[in-house]
């Protein structure tokens, strides 16, 4: 029987036979149209874009979002166990803000330093103006002006408190010495709380003593005598309490019974006694009293 005879046999009965090497060299594989080639490679190519696009595994290396988040796993509970219990922390709670407290307009005074150490602050009478005076000099905190920043003032102005003064218990050393401090000699000075001119005259105060401009030198300084003099009368001559009164007001000096625990006040008397200190250096006569009449180097000047 030939082979072809036998192979037709065997695929009528449904069996197949591989063909020798031979036959199979001489079969002829069909041929794949160019365009079904085309979209083969087509769909390969979409295929493998839609794979890159899918989202990628985490690997182990990548860093984890909320590094410093930890948790506890807890499993339900078996039927007729307790209840799972959660406890969660409270923050800690804030400092609470301290109470405020009350403060004096111009501040208060925890402790006098030595001037305050040696003066008492309720008075010590008219004469009180040499236990001051030996304070100073005991006390180098307190600095006092140059003497020739005060006499280029009494150049400017000496006139006017000469003027002023006359008939009055203040001394023209005293007005001086007032002046430069309050003002520094700026005939255009205001203050944060509203006082105005030389001798840092408050409106209603100008206006109790008749000043109608405070920015005019001669009625500021008018203004300013007129209430030291009033002062004196009212504290009985007393340099310390006539000075404090000038500068928290009367009306503070009595409700404190003596100069006020205001830091301002206690730095202001000490300053002024300090530069009438040098001011009466300025007079040919040097006055004893802060009411004394003196005559400034070079001009005439006295209270009568």
């Amino acid at each position: 029987m030939t082979y072809r005879c036998f192979s037709r046999r065997l695929r009528q009965r449904g069996l197949g036979i591989r063909p020798p090497a031979g036959k199979l060299a001489a079969m002829t594989m069909p041929r794949i149209p160019q365009s079904r080639r085309r979209r083969a490679i087509l769909y390969a190519v979409c295929a493998l874009a839609w794979l890159c696009l899918l989202p990628m595994p985490v690997l182990a290396g990548d860093a984890q979002p909320f590094g410093d988040f930890t948790f506890k796993r807890v499993k339900p509970p078996v039927p007729g166990a307790r209840r799972i219990t959660v406890q969660i922390e409270a923050p800690p709670a804030l400092p609470a803000a301290p109470a405020p407290t009350e403060h004096p307009a111009a501040g208060a005074v925890a402790a006098g330093g030595q001037f305050w150490d040696n003066v008492p602050v309720s008075g010590s009478g008219a004469g009180g103006l040499d236990l001051a005076l030996a304070a100073l000099r005991a006390d180098a905190t307190v600095r006092a002006p140059r003497l020739e920043t005060l006499a280029g003032l009494a150049d400017r102005h000496g006139r006017d408190i000469l003027a002023a003064t006359i008939g009055t218990r203040v001394s023209p050393a005293l007005a001086l010495a007032v002046l430069s401090v309050e003002s520094a000699g700026q005939a255009g000075a205001v203050s944060s709380a509203g006082a105005q001119g030389l001798m840092q005259l408050m409106p209603a105060t100008a206006a109790r003593f008749g000043v109608t401009d405070s920015f005019a030198a001669a009625q500021n300084i008018r203004g300013g005598v007129a209430y030291l003099d009033w002062l004196m009368d009212e504290f009985a001559g007393d340099p310390v309490l006539v000075l404090a009164a000038y500068n928290a007001g009367e009306g503070t000096v009595r409700r404190h019974g003596g100069v006020p625990p205001y830091a301002e006040t206690r730095d202001y008397v000490p300053k002024v006694m300090a530069a009438f200190g040098v001011a009466r250096g300025l007079c040919l006569t040097q006055p004893m009293l802060v009411s004394d009449g003196c005559v400034f180097v070079q001009r005439t000047a006295f209270n009568g």
